[in-house]
């Protein structure tokens, strides 16, 4: 089933693969696209679906140092050749529209930009800068709801540049200790407003973020990630967590959002979300349901074979394997990732992995 075309709404994919999306840092250091972006997702266009890096909504989201945004009329120009490079092979690309909230350092934001987040909390670990390497968290300035509001339009011009540029579809990163997570998680968010306080009220950000999106570009092209019991940026599992996700993905799956793409990091470490979860979460969703974490081909199939989900989101091993698709067709050896190069600028350890000989 791995390699079968899929019907993704208005969208012919070609395999159920998808590659995850992973932040590698590669724009300037202005937050620019740059053009071996191009060529790494160009070489990676025979996977089904392509989700990109990690790319701001706002000035305000871009916590980490050179990564993409997708607010300005610079971005989207650069975004351009990107999105046409994997056209002309085939492919189909969803950009990830990721607000780093209080995972960020002042540092690597541009100039009038601040550090935000649900709380006046800072992230407990240090984030890296360019300018003068790991540093402490800045402290966020926690937003108002109107500032909350004004949030959510941005990120849904975000959206429209991101078909102005070019793209299939967003997805809206709801995962991994960001700022919709910020809101969402119980452990972090303690507002007493509109927006904290009550299940339903942390989940209004994430259900306003996926309603405004949705009217700015159809809900046929947006698409969220979510990451329950993840414990990445200080998140983790909280009571009523269950019951909360539950509520949470009926209220996306009443927008008619595209795809869920739920990401388990046990793989990596992280408690693993309960099955019954994944499963009623499966049951709830009306769209495309993406499984994701430490994926190989036999777990794939299983999980695509036992219908626990509709596609197969894999990570590191597309980072490294510009032929992955071919590579698990011929059950190939697959390059190994170079770690140290996950995060570095140039080529190195982007556009120059191997690929099987013919």
């Amino acid at each position: 089933m791995l390699f079968e075309p899929y019907a993704l709404r208005g969208l012919s994919l070609k395999n159920r693969l998808v590659m995850a999306p992973m932040t590698r840092n590669r724009a300037t250091a202005e937050h620019v696209p740059t053009p071996i972006m191009a060529t790494y997702y160009a070489e990676r266009a025979d996977i089904g679906l392509l989700i990109t890096e990690g790319t701001s909504p706002a000035p305000d989201g871009l916590g980490y140092a050179r990564i993409p945004g997708l607010f300005s009329d610079e971005q989207v120009a650069a975004w351009k050749p990107i999105t046409e490079a994997v056209h002309a092979k085939g492919g189909t690309i969803f950009a990830q529209l990721m607000h780093t909230g209080r995972a960020s350092n002042a540092l690597n934001l541009p100039v009038g930009a601040r550090v935000v987040g649900p709380m006046a909390v800072a992230l407990p670990e240090p984030v890296y800068t360019d300018a003068e390497g790991l540093q402490p968290a800045t402290v966020p300035h926690a937003l108002t709801e109107e500032e909350v509001r004004a949030v959510v339009a941005e990120y849904a011009l975000s959206a429209t540049k991101a078909i102005e540029a070019g793209f299939d579809g967003i997805e809206l990163h709801g995962a991994n200790g960001y700022l919709i997570e910020q809101f969402l998680n119980g452990n972090h968010n303690h507002r007493t407003d509109a927006y904290g306080g009550s299940a339903e009220a942390r989940n209004r950000f994430a259900l306003d973020v996926a309603a405004a999106t949705v009217a700015a570009i159809g809900a046929d092209r947006v698409g969220i990630r979510i990451s329950p019991y993840g414990a990445f940026n200080d998140m983790g599992a909280f009571d009523g967590i269950d019951e909360q996700f539950v509520a949470l993905v009926q209220g996306l799956s009443d927008l008619g959002l595209v795809y869920l793409h739920l990401v388990d990091h046990a793989s990596m470490g992280s408690p693993n979300a309960p099955h019954s979860l994944r499963a009623t979460l499966r049951a709830t969703f009306k769209g495309a349901f993406i499984a994701s974490g430490g994926f190989d081909r036999a777990k794939a199939e299983a999980i695509l074979a036992s219908n626990e989900a509709d596609l197969v989101a894999f990570g590191r091993s597309a980072l490294a394997n510009p032929d992955l698709v071919a590579r698990l067709q011929h059950d190939a050896p697959l390059n190994a990732p170079d770690f140290a190069t996950f995060y570095t600028p140039g080529d190195k350890g982007y556009t120059d992995y191997p690929v099987l000989s013919a």
